[in-house]
């Protein structure tokens, strides 16, 4: 399955993103397997958080690879939502 994993920062803990940011790309690395896209978002040019394309067997399994990830624990995530996505474009194709 896949999942759109969307990410809340809680910006008063905004020094922990640069003080494990390697640790954090070094995970999604070791994770591309699971871990299709992952990157940043912003809203008017200030940070809103990140966003994930996650491939799972379930929605447990996608919450325990964000769990795993080095800045879970920093205080830095405010609030995640899993959502299960089914990709029907791709790629500049249909993919049904």
């Amino acid at each position: 399955m896949h999942f759109a994993i969307l990410f809340e920062d809680d910006e008063a803990h905004a020094g922990e993103r640069a003080r494990h940011m390697a640790a954090h790309l070094d995970f999604l690395e070791a994770h591309a397997g699971q871990i299709r896209a992952a990157g940043p978002l912003a809203e008017a040019g200030a940070p809103a958080g990140g966003l994930w394309i996650v491939e799972a067997a379930d929605e447990a399994a996608a919450r325990a690879l964000v769990e795993a990830d080095p800045f879970w624990p920093t205080g830095l995530r405010r609030a995640v939502r899993i959502l299960a996505w089914r990709r029907v474009f791709a790629e500049g194709r249909r993919q049904v």
